[in-house]
């Protein structure tokens, strides 16, 4: 199941993460060093973004580590990097904004985030299944006669890419509106205006292409192990 294709799918989509998330990180370099109006943190981003949407049940965290921001529906929580935590810039108003923006998808019940929400178990599942049957096949247990067959194995393995191909393509859409509704409101509150608006939106969209790559690596995956199982039924 290891074969030169499937290499050069890995190497192809590795390289690209590797540019997309180079670019990514030197525009939030570079959007660093322009002030937002006020003089805001990305903490205080957050928590009047939140205010705006009349929600006061979350907090605003800190969490260690570089492009470490995310929500966490579980706990209500909107999680900053330092930099983007304490940043007084561009840069850190458009990740606190966007990660403020699934809190209000969260809030408002947005569809995608409920379905990508409700999927993480069963993506979590198949992780665990699918790293179980490349260890098997990496010690032969697919053989004729071993644990199971072969078209067995393929049948599995293309159910768990089928998954972890949904999730990603679902993260899209959820990524996209979280991106909006924050570049709508830094407008509105007049916290990013101007050339500067022009500047988050274009620091979003370098981290929204990196959902996109991971999105087509895991279909192209999928479409490999599919290839395989209808070329061994011919």
């Amino acid at each position: 199941m290891f074969s030169l294709p499937l290499l050069m799918i890995f190497i192809v989509f590795a390289v690209l993460s590797m540019v997309v998330s180079g670019r990514l990180k030197s525009k939030f370099a570079e959007y660093s060093r322009i002030p937002v109006n006020g003089g805001l943190t990305g903490r205080e981003i957050a928590e009047r973004m939140l205010r705006d949407n009349g929600i006061y049940n979350v907090e605003v965290k800190s969490v260690p580590g570089q492009l470490t921001d995310h929500y966490n529906p579980a706990n209500h929580t909107i999680n900053l990097s330092p930099d983007v935590y304490s940043g007084r810039n561009v840069a850190a108003a458009a990740v606190a904004a966007h990660e403020t923006g699934h809190a209000v998808q969260h809030a408002h019940s947005y569809a995608m985030l409920q379905l990508r929400t409700a999927l993480v178990p069963l993506q979590n599942v198949s992780a665990k299944i699918i790293n179980f049957m490349f260890i098997a096949m990496f010690f032969g247990a697919f053989m004729i006669g071993g644990w199971f067959s072969y078209d067995f194995a393929l049948k599995v393995i293309i159910a768990c890419y089928g998954i972890f191909t949904l999730f990603a393509f679902i993260t899209l859409p959820v990524e996209i509106d979280a991106s909006r509704r924050a570049l709508a409101w830094l407008d509105t509150s007049g916290v990013v205006s101007g050339p500067a608006h022009d500047k988050a939106k274009d620091a979003l969209k370098w981290a929204a292409y990196t959902y996109v790559v991971a999105a087509l690596s895991s279909l192209a995956t999928l479409l490999y192990y599919v290839m395989i199982f209808l070329g061994r039924r011919d």
